[in-house]
């Protein structure tokens, strides 16, 4: 299942069902979960831990240290979990101990050619990422988000659930649940309806998510007011939960 050409160090811990292709190197302190396929001329190296039936594809760098002045050598880590599929050319850093030390990936991901997942990035599950997005460091993606061809993400920005950006978009503030976003620097333009759909939401239940987002971004509230009566709203709509747990923990200020 490893070929001849494949380097892997005696150190590494590899399911027996793991595929190692051509001319491939993993170092020592990887692990790597049952039924991972890892293409030809691809590094996994540091404290990484990569679950199970991953497909990682040709030159990908997986592991490397962060991209960060700061950084000294200290003992950090790389986590991806189940499921993912990671395209040619990917690179994905750990983390750094002025932050929790873990650049974290999640299950279900298809992250797309070229995209680069910079030191402390947590990244939940069934996300998309295509090609060529770069996130820079310490940010933070929740389930369900797109994100369109050659989208940047500034660092600490946080990506709601649902959202979906264009290609070409560069996010400075946080993106609430649900929200279309685009340009430079990124605006909403209104909710993600079809994904919505494509997931199975109700009719009543977009309705309601679309209601809300008039609340935050037409009726020029402030976002206080805003958050006042989206509360108001989600008594009887659980999904509204979404945009005030996130507006709450938002630390960059939303997209308006």
């Amino acid at each position: 299942m490893i070929h001849p050409t494949a380097i892997v160090s005696p150190k590494a811990s590899l399911d027996s069902s793991v595929k190692v292709g051509p001319y491939s190197i993993i170092d020592a302190n990887v692990n790597i979960g049952a039924d991972s396929v890892i293409g030809n001329h691809v590094t996994i190296t540091g404290h990484t831990t990569i679950g199970k039936n991953n497909h990682i594809y040709h030159y990908s760098s997986i592991g490397e240290a962060p991209q960060d002045k700061k950084y000294n050598q200290e003992k950090t880590f790389l986590e991806i979990g189940n499921n993912n599929t990671i395209r040619e050319f990917c690179t994905f850093n750990r983390g750094t101990a002025q932050d929790k030390g873990i650049t974290k990936i999640g299950n279900d991901n298809w992250i797309m050619a070229y995209v680069h997942i910079a030191h402390d990035c947590d990244i939940k599950n069934q996300i998309i990422l295509a090609n060529n997005t770069s996130l820079a460091g310490h940010v933070s993606i929740d389930d369900y988000a797109i994100l369109g061809g050659f989208t940047l993400v500034h660092q600490f920005c946080k990506i709601g659930s649902h959202i979906i950006t264009a290609v070409n978009t560069v996010v400075f503030k946080d993106i609430p649940p649900y929200v279309i976003a685009a340009g430079y620097d990124a605006k909403p333009n209104g909710i993600n309806a079809e994904g919505l759909k494509r997931r199975g939401f109700d009719p009543e239940i977009i309705a309601k998510i679309k209601e809300a987002y008039k609340i935050l971004y037409r009726q020029g509230l402030s976002l206080n007011e805003s958050q006042e009566k989206i509360k108001l709203l989600s008594k009887d709509t659980e999904a509204l939960t979404l945009y005030i747990e996130f507006i709450a923990k938002s630390t960059r200020g939303i997209i308006r």
